[in-house]
């Protein structure tokens, strides 16, 4: 939070930023807050850090300093807010973890809300919530979090804005400030003069305000700027005034004070006066973050020209005026801009669709004005601008001047958008966005504000002017983000627990707090080792070239620059070979993927590595075939071994005697993993004996033990690998880590130094891979009521350019294809598809989200062709009675029937979809659509072996417990859980009981933590090691029965009783045998079930995710507040999945998609907006720990309900429209895809696609 003060009001102001975008310089006088300032366990923790925490709000914790400071600086400027107020704050944070739910309940607490509204943890009610107890004979909950512990929120008990600054700005004479810097120089000019003459005497030097568009320059792209003008302390620059001519706005004036000022106007002026207000501010409300608004000024959004601005073309439509100055002859500084007031018979409005409705770049934006001859609808003036088609705002001036004169009618509209596609030509592009899209942007816009002013002119005069049929109204309002409400349903302990037994309870993370104030140490916030070096990667910018020379030259003769590591500083093994094909540490005489580590740069400083890695020369003769894509890895047969097959009953046959048969294709783009953390290691060369401290983000200790000896040549008893926490994972630190814990390794070895390795998001996302692509093809035979007999399926999966984890991740899609159904006859092979592009590795779900997504794909398309409805084909079709599987496993479906049924009711569905049908009737631009889908979830890692586990536990003669195991904590609460699972064991409070990190010199050979394991595997080593303890306490205890814990401890020490014991569990009897095609690969199975119901803009191809019931089988519960937090944010991760996250590439196998700008993961604006989540009671699991399920998997597959939801919203437009073809929507399903498929006059006009006579407004 950054606070600054000024005189002349005598104000404070508080406004959040981004600290990554923020120059130093720019603070000169101002005080700044951060999380650690708020409040800490070593003095008072704030309520926001306190609530956060104890509504479950936080996961890995990485993002959960940034949500406190949005928070808290929000509450420093309203006490208490509205819940617009509060999802607004929030829309420039992101988590990755928690679904944004918990965050949420969190902000609730904090609102202004009714006393009713006000019960512990439990949301308002909203029109058909479930009825809470109607199906549970057993004691529900859903309490997850008690109100009644949060301490009050006392606004004077927070920090004073320091006085002597207060007195530093009333007190000092203004002057320009110069700061100097290694490479650039700052200067802060005082006023105009000032700054006309510093622009005279460097021309080329940029003016910085918020850092916005110079910073990510610099940042990305290594622009460097010798001078950098900060003009912010320009009082002429930061004028707001009022005149008779309208607005005029200082181009300083950030982008929040631009829109404060609008919102004040637009509540004291008269309507008339302030339809141009209107329209910015509506671009203003979804431009960027409030982060980003608050540095951001006026007019370095306008002179940037960028194609993105929002502002630009409604600014440029309604004839805003810029004021420049300079003191040359071209004028070179941007000064203010009015905006003027509107005459009667005058419209304007803007418009934008973007990837992700909020904090996102527009792929198009609009501003449009028209002017009407005096009581006509006859066009004097129109003016239309575009943003996003090509490199700068443009204006579409011929089509403009054209229709002066034109009647406002139906016969204008159509000449208006041929006149659009004609005169604005949109180039081929190759980030991967397709110009379709935008060119149907553009007549869809241009067809909105067509509806909108034929409504204002009814408005104005019903008598002449009829408007718009009502069934058109809807399409003229955009989504709104409203504050979701909640249900979570559990099963409550039984009241004879004790109530020191914290097992089934809702448990705050035993991290939470530490999260919420920054206390929690991840792998950068270690203390610098004495002599540490930075470590910068340098990668290959070729998919597939030899390495023809090494430049390193430039780059040693860099400041700060210390060494260059190459394959040729590997002491040992360079290539891991766990299959045919290697696991490559530094690339050696050859590069096979556009991101593989070439060599690095060691350095003195982060700054000083990542400039000389720049530095590096690389020369590069292209290799063919560079195969980037599934279908071109088909055509050259380049695919892993070995290849999979499974199959049961006689497919040909059944073919044979089917009343139908269906064929089809699916492709599936791929997911970055996104965890909030990126790949981090910090390596310590202990100075004897080769042995070597490794602090590392990953899931998997012994492997980053096990690569680091082998790279260096020594036994792994030297290598010790520490895990506190993982800011995240999802699969993506496993192998991936070990290589690069490897570079860091090798570096630390050569240099005698310790090395540190931060990726930066950039190349993270470039080096490491993510979910594997995957194209499903299928053939389908069924009976015509239904029943399908026979199912010949194959799935690709792009593996990238190493094994990684791509053959096991094409077994699984195998094994777990079937999903919730029976299917008497079925084939199925899977390929693993060796390509050009960085090696992709586990996600989470591990191959079952794709191919149980193309069986759910055929699934509506056998619906589609019968004429039943998608949920009866799930129905007829869904394993009912105990039986096997297609590998010959036994299943017994119960509760998976439990879950679908619950979930039909508790969602209401055949009553709501009777109502979206009528909603569906009286909408003709806005459609609902709705889908329920079941799921099976085999729990299992198909080998014993990978599912032992082993813990230890001290107690220490005071009484205290020192707990440790192998699993790794990433968010999921396996620390938590396992202290939960303690205290029962040993009876005593979880607060004696501490867990302090994960270490391959505590646990040795631990598996990875990974396929919802941790809990399983590690729980049962845990109890194994606190039973034999307390079998050791046992005589103790029987002779003392009414002693203390601490009594029992001394005794035991005095007689000499081992307090220290190992446990150990053996694994699940797992396996498969895939010649046969047969085996007991998994131990259990989950079930669930998801409905969602989302609605679509037709026009834009924008969604709202409107409902979202689950319910899951999870076994008993250790934590449900854990775990209903890992199903709801595996659930918004498949959001992502299949409507929003998309990878591109370019030709040549470069990753565009590199980091938040261009990637969107889900934020707050994309939750279901009602979000109800139920774990079935009853279902005790026997073959786990005190009867739970592992689930931090499961629930993402479904996310696909809302993908599902989507294609029956889309069936209904195309069905009304007379569109009787079958149609595909591969995942991610975008607004792209969406709003090509609701096919209309305008994509005709694009496209040349349309079906049945229709005029174009309808």
């Amino acid at each position: 939070m950054i606070s600054t003060y000024e005189p002349a009001s005598k104000k404070i102001r508080h406004y959040s930023a981004n600290a990554c975008l923020l120059p130093i310089c720019s603070l000169y006088g101002a005080a700044v807050t951060t999380v650690e300032g708020v409040g800490s366990t070593k003095t008072r923790i704030h309520p926001v850090q306190e609530r956060l925490a104890k509504c479950h709000g936080s996961q890995c914790g990485f993002c959960t300093p940034g949500m406190v400071m949005s928070i808290y600086t929000l509450l420093r400027n309203h006490p208490e807010p509205t819940a617009e107020q509060m999802i607004a704050a929030l829309a420039g944070n992101l988590c990755r973890c928690t679904g944004y739910r918990p965050i949420l309940d969190a902000c609730k607490t904090f609102c202004k809300v009714s006393s009713d509204d006000r019960s512990a943890g439990l949301c308002p009610l909203v029109e058909n919530s479930w009825p809470l107890l109607v199906f549970f004979p057993l004691k529900v909950s859903t309490r997850l979090f008690s109100t009644d512990e949060f301490q009050p929120l006392d606004p004077t008990q927070e920090l004073i804005f320091p006085p002597e600054l207060m007195r530093m700005a009333e007190s000092q004479q203004k002057r320009a400030l110069f700061f100097h810097g290694e490479q650039m120089t700052w200067i802060s000019p005082v006023n105009l003069d000032e700054l006309l003459d510093l622009k005279a005497a460097y021309p080329k030097a940029p003016l910085v305000v918020g850092n916005t568009s110079v910073g990510p320059e610099m940042k990305f792209r290594g622009v460097v700027h010798p001078i950098v003008i900060a003009p912010a302390r320009i009082l002429d620059l930061n004028v707001v005034k009022f005149t008779d001519d309208g607005l005029t706005l200082g181009a300083v004036c950030s982008l929040s004070l631009v829109t404060d000022v609008l919102t004040n106007a637009i509540s004291e002026l008269p309507e008339e006066k302030t339809k141009v207000f209107c329209a910015v501010l509506k671009q203003l409300r979804t431009l960027g973050s409030e982060q980003i608004r608050n540095v951001a000024s006026l007019g370095g959004n306008i002179i940037s020209r960028k194609s993105t601005s929002d502002l630009n073309p409604i600014l440029a439509a309604s004839g805003c005026m810029l004021n420049l100055a300079s003191r040359v002859l071209l004028p070179d500084t941007f000064m203010s801009a009015l905006l003027s007031d509107f005459a009667q018979g005058e419209y304007v409005s803007a418009f934008r669709q973007a990837p992700r409705r909020e904090n996102a770049l527009p792929i198009t934006n609009a501003g449009m004005r028209v002017l009407f001859e005096e009581g006509t609808d006859i066009i004097k003036d129109l003016s239309i601008f575009y943003g996003g088609a090509v490199s700068t705002t443009v204006c579409a001036k011929q089509t403009c001047w054209t229709l002066i004169g034109r009647h406002w009618n139906e016969q204008m509209l159509d000449e208006a958008c041929r006149l659009l596609l004609g005169e604005i030509a949109l180039p081929g592009s190759d980030s991967g966005e397709k110009v379709d899209y935008k060119k149907t942007l553009m007549v869809s816009f241009f067809y909105r504000f067509f509806l909108e002013v034929l409504q204002s002119l009814k408005t104005t005069d019903p008598c002449c002017y009829h408007g718009i049929p009502m069934e058109y109204r809807s399409g003229l309002q955009d989504f709104k983000t409203k504050m979701p409400q909640s249900i979570q349903l559990y099963q409550d302990i039984e009241p004879s627990q004790s109530p020191q037994d914290p097992v089934g309870r809702p448990i705050m993370h035993q991290s939470g707090i530490k999260h919420a104030t920054g206390e929690a140490v991840y792998i950068d916030d270690l203390p610098s080792v004495d002599g540490e070096l930075s470590l910068a990667v340098v990668t290959s910018s070729r998919a597939h070239a030899k390495i023809v020379s090494i430049d390193t030259s430039e780059a040693l003769n860099r400041p700060g620059v210390f060494d260059i590591i190459t394959a040729h500083d590997v002491p040992a093994t360079n290539e891991f070979y766990y299959s045919d094909d290697p696991e490559i540490i530094f690339a050696r005489n050859k590069v096979i993927c556009v991101g593989q580590i070439v060599c690095a740069v060691v350095a003195d400083s982060d700054v000083h590595a990542k400039q000389a890695a720049a530095k590096v020369k690389i020369e590069y003769e292209v290799l063919e075939p560079v195969i980037l894509t599934i279908e071109e890895a088909i055509k050259h047969n380049s695919f892993f071994e070995p290849k999979r097959k499974l199959e049961q009953g006689n497919v040909d046959q059944a073919f044979e005697t089917v009343d139908s048969i269906i064929e089809g294709e699916l492709c599936i783009g791929g997911q970055e993993h996104f965890y909030m953390e990126t790949q981090s290691v910090l390596a310590v060369p202990k100075g004897e004996d080769k042995e070597m401290d490794l602090y590392v983000s990953t899931q998997h200790p012994a492997i980053i033990q096990e690569m680091v000896a082998a790279s260096l040549g020594v036994p792994a008893n030297r290598i010790m690998c520490h895990v506190k926490r993982v800011g995240g994972a999802f699969g993506g630190k496993l192998l991936k880590a070990g290589l690069l814990a490897s570079v860091a390794a090798v570096a630390a070895n050569k240099t005698g130094r310790a090395v540190r390795l931060i990726l930066s998001r950039g190349d993270d996302m470039l080096i490491t891979g993510g979910r594997h692509p995957f194209i499903g093809k299928y053939k389908v035979g069924f009976m015509n009521d239904g029943r399908i007999r026979a199912v010949d399926a194959k799935y690709y999966i792009n593996g990238g350019c190493t094994p990684d984890e791509s053959v096991l991740v094409a077994e699984v899609s195998l094994l777990k294809m079937d999903n919730a159904y029976k299917i008497p006859n079925l084939r199925c092979c899977a390929y693993a598809c060796k390509t050009n592009l960085p090696s992709n590795t586990a996600f989470r779900g591990f191959g079952f989200p794709q191919s149980a997504l193309v069986t759910e794909t055929w699934i509506t398309g056998v619906a589609d062709k019968t004429g039943l409805s998608p949920e009866k084909i799930r129905e007829i079709n869904m394993y009912k009675e105990i039986e096997q599987t297609h590998f010959k496993q036994k299943l017994d479906p119960q509760n998976l029937i439990r879950c679908w049924n619950e979930c039909m009711e508790k969602s209401a569905y055949y009553s709501r979809k009777t109502t979206i049908e009528e909603f569906n009737k009286q909408n003709y631009w806005k459609k609902k659509g709705i889908a329920v889908v079941p799921m099976k979830y085999p729990f299992g890692l198909g080998t014993r072996y990978l599912t032992q586990a082993a813990a230890l536990v001290h107690i220490y003669t005071d009484g205290s417990v020192l707990l440790t195991h192998g699993g790794i904590e990433m968010g999921q609460g396996i620390h938590t859980k396992m202290i939960q699972v303690a205290s029962r064991e040993l009876n005593i409070p979880m607060s004696y009981i501490h867990f302090c990190e994960t270490s391959t010199t505590t646990i040795p050979n631990a598996c990875a933590s990974a396929g919802s394991a941790g809990t399983d595997v590690n729980g049962m080593a845990v109890k194994d090691a606190c039973q034999t303890l307390l079998k050791r306490l046992q005589p103790i205890i029987s002779k003392n029965p009414k002693g203390t814990w601490n009594d029992w401890i001394k005794e035991a020490f005095e007689q000499s009783v081992s307090l220290s014991a190992t446990g150990y569990f053996r694994g699940y009897n797992e396996k498969m045998d895939w010649e046969k095609g047969e085996g007991q690969p998994f131990t259990y199975f989950l079930y669930g079930a998801a409905c969602s119901e989302v609605e679509i803009n037709c026009l834009t191809g924008d969604h709202k995710n409107l409902r979202t019931d689950i319910v899951m089988d999870i076994g008993c519960s250790i934590n449900p507040a854990v775990d209903i937090g890992q199903i709801e944010g595996a659930f918004v991760q498949g959001i992502g999945l299949y409507t929003m996250e998309e990878l591109k590439y370019s030709p040549e196998g470069v990753l565009y998609t590199k980091g938040p700008d261009q990637y969107k993961i889900p934020a707050v604006c994309d939750i279901p907006e009602q979000f109800n989540v139920s774990l079935l009671s009853s279902s005790p699991n026997p073959y786990a720990i005190y009867a739970s399920k592992g689930l931090g998997e499961a629930g993402f597959f479904l996310g696909c309900s809302v993908f599902f939801a989507l294609r029956d919203a889309v069936t209904s437009v195309r069905s009304e429209r007379g569109l009787t073809k079958t149609f595909v929507l591969n995942s991610p399903l975008t607004a792209e895809q969406l709003r090509a498929s609701c096919a209309d006059a305008f994509t005709e006009m694009v496209i040349g696609r349309w079906g049945k006579g229709q005029s174009i407004s309808g």
